[in-house]
């Protein structure tokens, strides 16, 4: 089995991705659909899908639950709710009961657009994080270099939530640079209730003229630190799409993984993301 661990799905019809904005991002500036990913999915071999959040709306999470509930390919959702709202217990609560709740495996907000590099410290966003562990999911964090010493800080105090690190952080690839990014990894990996995605290094090198090499030191780092059982592969599209294909991008995170055994590589690619989502198959 093959698990894509990370992608999305938007429709401009029904509401606008507000991020999509200038000249770079004008080749992802529409549409695309559970459709338009499947026959992507078949070619690469991609068994099962997570498909996560884009947007900081209620309505969003339960489109998404209810293209999983018709969609075969798609086995986890990663929605969105207020965490810094009153009743975010009975919020997930009344998702799941939604058409397509039983996919509902995780939680994410756009940290990395909060001007408060400690926002994932505040009370009332920790009450929410609580809610969110209390209920069996798990919390994605979508963070900044700059961000990760508060993320640190908050996988330490709440010791039952399960995180997932998104994007490895957004490591500045373009520029080679690995510190202070890479100390910082390697602390918030010493806490044993995360886990990282291996996605979304492509974009955060030059889009146009990346090779693996430019990536490889990247994701030693975030291989090293969490090792494979805690570290799953994801696409990232279609957001990758602005610097490389669907199946480009996930034979690159094969390659980089290349020099593990064969169990470590399958824990990789399916292993870590069946586990963490609840995943069967």
């Amino acid at each position: 089995m093959v698990v894509d661990a990370h992608h999305h799905l938007w429709d401009l019809d029904v509401r606008d991705q507000e991020w999509i904005t200038g000249a770079a991002m004008a080749p992802i500036r529409r549409s695309f659909g559970i459709q338009d990913l499947k026959p992507l999915a078949a070619k690469a071999g991609v068994d099962a899908t997570v498909v996560v959040q884009t947007v900081s709306v209620a309505e969003e999470t339960p489109e998404l639950l209810a293209i999983a509930a018709e969609e075969a390919l798609l086995a986890a959702v990663v929605g969105w709710v207020d965490l810094t709202a009153d009743g975010v217990a009975e919020r997930l609560a009344e998702l799941r009961e939604l058409p397509g709740g039983e996919f509902l495996k995780g939680i994410r907000h756009q940290v990395q657009g909060e001007p408060d590099p400690r926002w994932l410290c505040r009370e009332d966003v920790r009450r929410g994080l609580r809610a969110v562990g209390a209920a069996g999911l798990a919390y994605e964090l979508l963070t900044l270099p700059s961000q990760l010493a508060a993320a640190t800080e908050t996988v330490t105090a709440l010791e039952d939530v399960r995180f997932v690190l998104d994007h490895c952080s957004k490591p500045p690839v373009a520029t080679g640079e690995i510190e202070p990014w890479a100390s910082l990894i390697r602390d918030l990996a010493r806490r044993p209730n995360i886990t990282s995605k291996l996605s979304g290094l492509v974009t955060e090198a030059d889009w146009a003229r990346w090779t693996l090499d430019d990536l490889r030191p990247y994701a030693d780092v975030v291989l090293a630190a969490f090792g494979p059982d805690r570290l799953m592969a994801g696409s990232d599209w279609p957001v990758c799409t602005l610097a490389g294909s669907y199946e480009r991008v996930l034979a690159t995170a094969d390659d980089l993984i290349k020099d593990l055994s064969p169990t470590e590589q399958h824990t990789v690619r399916a292993g870590t993301a069946q586990r963490v989502y609840g995943l069967t198959g």
